[in-house]
């Protein structure tokens, strides 16, 4: 393992894009449509594949041909690659790292999956002697939550952490002397579990009301349990409906008519003051330990960068890739509001941070 300090933006500048599809770089046009698709929509590779043609014009006459993704979930970002290979051939990375585990690296058609970060160098080293070239007419699509961020079974129970101290925060403002912060804790651990994914939508912002409405007594929760196994609330909509026929208390309501009308207006970040405060709880968690605090301190207590996919990008941008950061998380709980703006706060990918990993730059350069 070795260290370093590093924002995100001196490998990418602002060539991100969060939920909205808005890029960070106001030199692109993003998504314009009504409704904002999400990572495993077709609409949302085509809006990728939109931004990414008019980042290359800015650099390059020649357009691009190919395109590498680097992520962490089969489900999500598994389905983006897919979706992105109907519109240029696509290569993808996805990895989980289980250290308990023998390394195993396996092929899933146009995707290498992986128990270890360190496999960047396999699949770069697989698409070398495919033919798949890195050169000028291709683009590296870095997913940033728990890739680039957080790495997925190394880092990412910090990013939970920070999450769930928001939704904690939250709830507990609103409901001041009434908050049961152990009941509440239960409630959002069973609550996101994937089981209840058909329900929540896994959508935090939706999980986030409901324990709310829990904790503040509007739909107890073994009501919930009974509704949800006889099938009378099968989904977000019919409970905040529900919740909406009920009576709430002063503080509740203000927030029931934020993600109401939110709700009810198609947008997928609908509870804001929550994501808010998730923006803070995670810039919290960010170099916020001593530079000579241990590797086990720093990934329990902070969020940090990956060395391995930091190494994997400026491989590939020295052999003139075009990077790219892309993220589902929302707007709101990666870029500071105004106020915060003022204070000096910055976009998540502009947060200087500590690298942790295990170093493959060398390895990938015997190959390049």
């Amino acid at each position: 393992m070795i260290m370093e300090k590093l924002a995100l933006s001196e490998l990418l500048g602002d060539l991100v894009v969060y939920r909205r599809l808005e890029p960070c770089d106001g030199r692109l046009q993003g998504w314009r449509g009504a409704c904002i698709p999400r990572k495993t929509e077709p609409a949302y590779a085509q809006a990728i594949v939109d931004i990414l043609g008019q980042a290359q014009a800015l650099r390059s006459s020649r357009p691009l041909e190919r395109l590498v993704y680097i992520g962490d979930t089969i489900m999500n970002d598994g389905q983006a690659v897919r979706n992105l290979t109907t519109h240029l051939p696509t290569r993808g990375f996805i990895a989980q790292e289980r250290m308990e585990e023998p390394k195993r690296v396996r092929r899933e058609g146009s995707l290498m999956v992986a128990n270890r970060w360190s496999a960047l160098v396999d699949f770069l080293s697989l698409l070398r002697r495919e033919g798949f070239a890195l050169d000028q007419s291709t683009a590296a699509l870095i997913d940033l939550d728990k890739t680039a961020f957080g790495a997925r079974g190394r880092n990412d129970a910090v990013i939970d952490e920070a999450r769930v101290e928001a939704v904690r925060r939250t709830v507990e403002e609103v409901l001041g002397a009434e908050f049961r912060g152990e009941e509440f804790r239960s409630v959002y651990g069973e609550l996101n579990r994937p089981e209840y994914h058909p329900f929540t939508a896994d959508n935090q912002d939706y999980l986030a009301y409901i324990c709310l409405m829990i904790s503040g007594g509007v739909y107890p929760f073994d009501e919930l349990l009974a509704d949800l196994e006889a099938g009378r609330l099968r989904s977000f909509a019919q409970f905040i409906e529900a919740c909406s026929q009920r009576p709430i208390g002063e503080g509740l309501l203000s927030i029931h008519r934020e993600v109401y009308a939110n709700f009810r207006a198609g947008d997928p970040t609908p509870f804001k003051s929550f994501r808010y405060r998730e923006y803070e709880e995670t810039v919290a968690r960010m170099d916020r330990l001593p530079a000579d605090a241990d590797v086990d301190s720093l990934l329990a207590e902070e969020i940090v960068l990956t060395r391995e996919v930091v190494d994997a990008g400026r491989f590939l941008a020295e052999r003139g890739v075009l990077l790219f950061g892309l993220t589902d998380k929302p707007d709101e709980a990666s870029l500071p509001r105004p106020e915060l703006r003022r204070k000096g706060y910055l976009p998540l990918h502009r947060v200087r941070v500590k690298v942790v990993g295990e170093s493959i730059y060398e390895d990938l350069a015997r190959f390049g």
